[in-house]
């Protein structure tokens, strides 16, 4: 029999906490900054730059790996505000789907993109080496094709999630310029 994860009592704030805001735009700021490193590095010829900013973007990946566990983890045993009566009152039903579906598939995301980048690097022979201190283990065989299969799944994952970040942007936007119920409080900015 397994022990089910603690939940929290539910809050009473329209706020979510310290610890959930800090991990929401905290790893908001990897994936942007690990994104925009990933499409730079891609063009540019071999040379001691792009293998720095390879580093970099794996470091990076395996960042967000870890912190997306935390969040996971943090979610999972604490409850988030309720959404306003007036939001979801507001909010038609295929727009309340969207905002789950949109949620769940970032969650998937976070996992999928650094983990097919740390599966591709581990096909291609190049082991991460975590901020050049921690060696991480190669869990897939080092294979050229292998690599070439994962190469464009990675790729796809992160445009995918990308889309989903810019997406989720707008609609935090929409909230908060168009139907001005300050549903970015929530998340740490303005009034809530």
């Amino acid at each position: 029999m397994s022990a089910a994860l603690p939940v929290s009592a539910p809050p009473t704030d329209r706020r979510y906490g310290a610890v959930a805001i800090a991990l929401h735009w905290l790893l908001g700021l990897a994936i942007v900054g690990a994104f925009g490193v990933g499409v730079y590095m891609a063009d540019l010829p071999f040379s001691p730059a792009r293998l720095k900013l390879y580093n970099w973007h794996k470091w990076a990946g395996v960042t967000i790996l870890a912190l997306s566990a935390l969040r996971l983890l943090w979610r999972l045993t604490h409850r988030p505000p309720e959404l306003p009566a007036q939001v979801i009152a507001s909010m038609p039903a295929w727009q309340q789907k969207a905002h789950h579906g949109t949620h769940h598939l970032m969650y998937l995301l976070f996992f999928a993109v650094p983990l097919t980048g740390w599966a591709y690097s581990s096909a291609a022979g190049f082991p991460i080496v975590w901020f050049g201190v921690l060696p991480l283990p190669d869990f897939v065989p080092v294979s050229k094709e292998l690599a070439e299969a994962i190469k464009p799944l990675h790729k796809l994952a992160a445009f995918g999630l990308a889309a989903l970040v810019l997406l989720h942007v707008a609609a935090a936007l929409k909230h908060q310029v168009i139907d001005r119920d300050r549903l970015l409080g929530r998340m740490g900015i303005g009034p809530v």
